[in-house]
């Protein structure tokens, strides 16, 4: 990892990786995980989600399918399948993406966490497997969290997963035939030794009842 504040630059761009963890596995997607992202795509509060993503729900599995071909062969940006490492089954997809190597800035975007692992430890680690990636293993310098400003729940996850709320840029996109005000977030290299503890700390075994409960929360504002 380069030194916070002083790195070599440019940085490699993300690969196509499997990474591992305790409670979710990130793999590079591909048509095995079809039927388990279908599932999430058309699962409960599955139209709420896609308000907010550039994508339609698919109608059918030859939908997600041909979603799958495109999204696994794109260059501007790396797809990785949630997997449920218990089950083998993909429970949703995130992305990095608008990288540049040249600047050690990358960004987390387009995800899709189906309501089997929404808040869930599987989410929180999916989430710190990737920051771990891009700072640990890439060395970037800058971690970014974008949304539709007017998507609170994202909004609300950016600021509990440790990203720190920069401001809006208004009129920034042109999406599904709407205006988007686009809302910015970004950890730093420099913030990520003291967050990556309080992940660690968060998903130790020893943070969760039989039942599978926190005994305590994820406090970023402390880590």
């Amino acid at each position: 990892m380069a030194p916070a504040g002083n790195p070599a630059l440019p940085r490699p761009r993300p690969g196509r990786v499997v990474l591992q963890g305790r409670y979710a596995r990130l793999e590079p997607l591909s048509g095995a995980h079809a039927e388990g992202l279908y599932e999430a795509s058309i699962g409960e509060g599955a139209a709420e989600r896609f308000v907010f993503l550039p994508a339609h729900p698919p109608s059918r599995i030859a939908d997600m399918l041909a979603w799958l071909e495109q999204a696994a062969n794109a260059d501007d940006r790396i797809y990785s399948a949630v997997v449920d490492p218990a089950s083998g089954a993909a429970l949703g997809r995130q992305s990095l993406m608008r990288f540049v190597p040249e600047h050690g800035v990358i960004e987390i975007g387009d995800i899709l966490w189906g309501p089997r692992m929404a808040r869930t430890r599987i989410a929180t680690e999916a989430l710190y497997l990737a920051a771990r990636y891009v700072f640990d293993d890439l060395g970037y310098r800058r971690f970014e969290w974008k949304c539709n400003h007017l998507n609170a729940p994202s909004k609300k996850a950016a600021l509990r997963f440790g990203f720190a709320f920069e401001g809006v840029f208004r009129q920034h996109m042109w999406v599904k035939g709407a205006n988007r005000d686009t809302a910015w977030f970004a950890m730093l290299d420099r913030d990520w030794p003291r967050l990556r503890r309080e992940y660690e700390r968060w998903l130790d075994p020893a943070n969760f009842d039989v039942q599978g409960i926190q005994r305590s929360a994820l406090d970023v504002s402390q880590a």
